[in-house]
């Protein structure tokens, strides 16, 4: 959410910064509200205070048996009651039309992200490794053969329906190993936290990390109002929910192996073969909570996070900064990690590295306490994948891939693995 007083300072920068996505101007709307909402508090305090100095004065004149004083300043405190809750409740009406107003407003992307319309206006930053060159054609995934037998959509289909997925035998146990894999990288050599979150939350909480209100149609929401989480950033960003913390505690640095759902509504007819959609999938998320002067560099250093479990990997990649008409409604700014993809012969997301600001913890109402002391101030917000499983299980079975229909697996995997190296063209772990 953003600040009110921001606006009302520079409400012209504000509609500018909106205008970078695609957005008309909306700052007079705000401030009409605004004003409307503390025209109605001044009037209800200004009546309060009215009321207050009757009522003080309704005792002295009883006690000296003025009865036309005592009956004019009982009629003026009962007027000036029914004048101070009628106020109160339009400025309460006003606040509610300003808040949901405000909550539905994307994030003001910083001065760095380029303009652009969609992902063709991306500006590649850093590229990693080179594509490896086949003495075959190389297959996508679910067409190669050590992999068909372990990786069953019919049955997922008829189980829960389309972009479902059942995976099975050497492609399961592949499946998890990297899981851990990431995991234990980025506990034991990037220092984060290991989490274990659920993965259903109230619905205070999708408004705390800005996929509501204006995004339910991407999530799943139970008969009973849960809602099932499109990723860990929701409950790991949340924890810090409604906290004012000691400067002492920052940064908070999570990461979560989870379940994760997404309605994929807007995607109609994209990625339908093989898993590269999905409606449930896993991730290993992290989070970062920050001051707001270590942000920047926090985003850096995430971003490398990611990074470093492709290179572990072995695996070629490029990092790109997306532009004002593909970033995030969220975000302020985003690093999309893409991973070569042989069977598609192209680069595919695989991890978004991004930077919400303060944008999150106005919403989720979170601070912390300077150390030099003052009023508590607002944290910033950070969360990237580290990485999409499926997407990296998918990069490794299509790079590691061998003429015969087996599939090679990367050094850094065997040891999860016990040892073992491939998998055969029959789909047994060897």
């Amino acid at each position: 959410m953003h600040d009110i007083k921001t606006i009302r300072d520079n409400p012209t920068a504000f509609d500018a910064a909106l205008s970078r996505r695609g957005l008309a101007p909306v700052s007079s709307e705000i401030l009409k509200i605004d004003t409307a909402r503390r025209a109605a508090i001044q009037k209800a305090e200004g009546a309060q205070s009215e009321a207050n100095k009757a009522a003080k004065e309704v005792g002295a004149a009883k006690g000296r048996g003025d009865e036309a004083e005592f009956e004019r300043l009982r009629a003026l405190v009962a007027e000036k009651k029914g004048e101070i809750a009628a106020m109160n409740e339009a400025a309460k009406a006003h606040d509610q039309a300003l808040t949901d107003l405000l909550m539905g407003l994307p994030n003001l992307p910083y001065d760095d992200v380029p303009n652009g319309e969609d992902e063709d206006d991306n500006v590649e930053i850093h590229r990693a490794g080179s594509p490896r060159n086949f003495s075959f054609n190389p297959l996508e995934h679910y067409e190669i053969p050590a992999v068909k037998d372990g990786m069953d959509f019919e049955t997922a289909a008829k189980l829960s329906g389309s972009r479902f997925v059942l995976l099975s035998g050497s492609v399961a146990r592949l499946h998890r190993a990297l899981a851990q894999f990431m995991l234990d990288v980025h506990t034991e050599e990037h220092g984060l936290t290991e989490t274990s979150t659920p993965v259903l939350v109230r619905e205070e909480m999708m408004y705390g990390t800005g996929q509501l209100p204006k995004f339910g149609e991407d999530s799943y929401q139970t008969t009973n109002g849960w809602w099932l989480i499109p990723t860990a950033e929701v409950t790991l960003t949340n924890i810090v929910n409604g906290l004012t913390i000691d400067e002492d505690y920052l940064p908070r640095r999570y990461v979560a192996h989870t379940q994760c759902f997404r309605s994929e509504a807007g995607s109609a007819g994209r990625d339908t073969a093989g898993m590269l959609r999905q409606h449930q999938f896993e991730k290993v998320e992290m989070v970062s909570i920050t001051r707001p002067e270590d942000s920047e560099a926090e985003h850096q250093r995430m971003t490398k996070c990611a990074e470093t479990i492709l290179e572990k990997l072995g695996l070629a990649y490029r990092t790109v900064v997306l532009c004002t008409g593909d970033l995030g409604a969220g975000m302020r700014k985003t690093h999309d990690i893409e991973v070569w993809l042989p069977g598609q012969n192209t680069y595919r997301e695989i991890s978004s590295v991004s930077v919400a600001g303060d944008y999150q913890a106005r919403r989720m109402n979170a601070r912390y306490k300077p150390k030099s002391g003052g009023k508590p101030e607002f944290v910033h917000t950070l969360n990237g994948s580290g990485l999409a499983v499926g997407r990296a299980l998918i990069a490794v079975l299509e790079n590691y891939q061998e003429e015969d229909g087996s599939v090679t697996l990367p050094e850094a995997l065997h040891p999860y693995l016990r040892g073992k190296t491939g998998i055969t063209a029959e789909g047994a772990l060897v």
